[in-house]
């Protein structure tokens, strides 16, 4: 018992310094600078493809999160450092896995995300067609003499 109390009692003193700050720190509100329209222009296509992670699914350019502004910011010191477009989406899709991808690559993993709504449409219209039979056979005939349908 008194073990458990213990226990209790350190877990409560490591929670409240952590309960006091905030949850994120503040990034620098600065907006970002580009060397150039190119370098701009690079880091506004690369950052419409990218998802904020924390919004799930605002693009990273359009995200006002915290952790948008952080990414964005890696994204730009990334291309400075170099790095292809490739490596950069690479870089997050390590970091993030592959959610932060707007157009995730066909693969094992994300098959059913490419053809899901394929296979769910076709599996709609089958639905549909063998209802649509089945009322069909079941349908009383015309037994009209003079051929008229009576609505």
């Amino acid at each position: 018992m008194i073990h458990l109390a213990r226990a209790l009692l350190l877990g409560l003193a490591l929670a409240l310094p952590a309960a006091g700050g905030r949850a994120q720190p503040a990034g620098n509100p600065a907006p970002l600078q580009f060397a150039d329209a190119a370098e701009e222009a690079r880091f506004h296509a690369l950052t419409a493809e990218l998802r904020c992670v924390m919004c799930q699914n605002q693009s990273l350019a359009d995200s006002n999160a915290q952790i948008a502004q952080d990414m964005r910011r890696e994204v730009l010191a990334l291309m400075r450092q170099g790095r292809s477009d490739a490596e950069i989406r690479q870089f997050l899709v390590d970091r993030y896995g592959e959610f932060v991808l707007y157009r995730p690559e066909v693969g094992a993993h994300t098959w059913l995300l490419w053809f899901g709504p394929g296979l769910v449409l076709l599996a709609g219209a089958g639905v549909l067609w063998h209802v649509v039979r089945r009322r069909a056979r079941q349908a009383p005939a015309a037994s009209g003499d003079d051929g008229e349908q009576e609505w």
